[in-house]
């Protein structure tokens, strides 16, 4: 019954409807750029140069080349997460040593549907059935930093080479610093109810078909797009802002490459702030084109994305306060070590 409601909760949806969209996604998405220039240096009859009609022109142009991309790209994903369910992961990482288990994990949370907060009964699940705690971790770390928003954002803003450049760094940082956690054997710093849960009989994975396969792309697009399409605005209407206004000096004196402390500084603003990939990745573009360093901003990013505020509140659920900045340390000093690096490497 599961099944036949999944491939029927879009009714009269067609799938050949579908394939005619694409052609109609792809002439919109490549043509942003003349359509932009001419509302806003055509129609509205802005000036090319003058701060308000580049500010505008950045935001009429971003907004929909961001949302275009994040509804194709989550649509496929929303696909590909249909064959990795938590019962999946679960079993996927039991039995792993710690290292290959480390690995595994920070490949599995690119690819499960978790943001921060929600990743965290998952992992109470990873604790209550034996998967040790360092694997846990580096799940719990990939799932917010490298998820299907950031990539798609990165890869729009900035191209192919610095998405894939965040990827391998995220997915570094998740492995080493679940790696060490594990290494330090600090299981005593969680909850002691956690252990003295009974990890419950979880159901088989249903069958689906390809079409209810299809329609869980499409809701995981209404369900993600839903929820972060008022922050791609605000984000992208703030980097609009900087992009205008804020002179490249100004940016380049605290968050360039010369200034030593701003890849420290960068992660320390940015543990705790809350926001997510659509609202700071948008203004970490602007930042890049008025002179900040990549490193510097690469750091920022991950420190918002990945040790967000309200994961730290929940995380105090289950773990006592030396994990917890033990986590926040160790997470931290692997981004400050990206930050530097890519800061000396571009």
């Amino acid at each position: 019954m599961a099944e036949k409601r999944l491939s029927l909760s879009l009714p009269g949806f067609s799938r050949n409807l579908l394939w005619l969209l694409l052609p109609a996604w792809y002439l919109l998405y490549r043509n942003l750029a003349p359509i932009s220039d001419k509302l806003v240096y055509g129609i509205m009859n802005l000036e090319k140069g003058d701060h308000f009609a580049d500010s505008l022109r950045f935001f009429v142009f971003e907004v929909p080349k961001v949302l275009l991309l994040l509804t194709l790209i989550i649509f496929i994903v929303g696909i590909i997460r249909s064959y990795f369910t938590p019962e999946r992961t679960r079993k996927a990482l039991e039995g792993r040593s710690l290292f290959s288990g480390n690995v595994l994990a920070a490949m599995l949370g690119i690819v499960t549907p978790f943001c921060s907060c929600s990743a965290i009964p998952l992992f109470l699940g990873f604790v209550e059935t034996g998967i040790p705690l360092g694997v846990t971790f580096s799940f719990l770390i990939a799932a917010p930093m490298i998820n299907e928003v950031a990539v798609v954002l990165l890869f729009g803003l900035f191209g192919w080479k610095v998405a894939l450049i965040y990827i391998l760094t995220g997915l570094l940082i998740a492995i080493t610093a679940g790696w060490i956690i594990g290494r330090l054997h600090l299981e005593k710093w969680v909850e002691g109810w956690v252990y003295q849960m009974k990890a419950g009989s979880h159901p088989e994975d249903e069958k689906l078909t390809f079409p209810a396969r299809i329609n869980m792309g499409l809701s995981a697009v209404k369900e993600i797009v839903g929820k972060v399409w008022i922050y791609v605005i605000i984000g992208i209407a703030v980097g609009a802002g900087v992009h205008g206004y804020v002179p490249q000096d100004f940016m380049a004196s605290f968050m360039g490459k010369s200034a030593w402390y701003s890849v420290p500084l960068s992660v320390l603003i940015g543990i705790p702030l809350y926001s997510n990939a659509a609202g700071i990745i948008p203004i970490v573009s602007a930042l890049l084109e008025k002179g900040a360093a990549l490193g510097t901003s690469l750091a920022f990013m991950m420190a918002v994305i990945g040790l967000s505020l309200p994961e730290m509140i929940i995380l105090r659920k289950v773990l006592k306060m030396p994990l917890i900045l033990t986590f926040i340390g160790v997470v931290a000093s692997g981004i400050l070590a990206v930050g530097f690096l890519f800061n000396l490497i571009f």
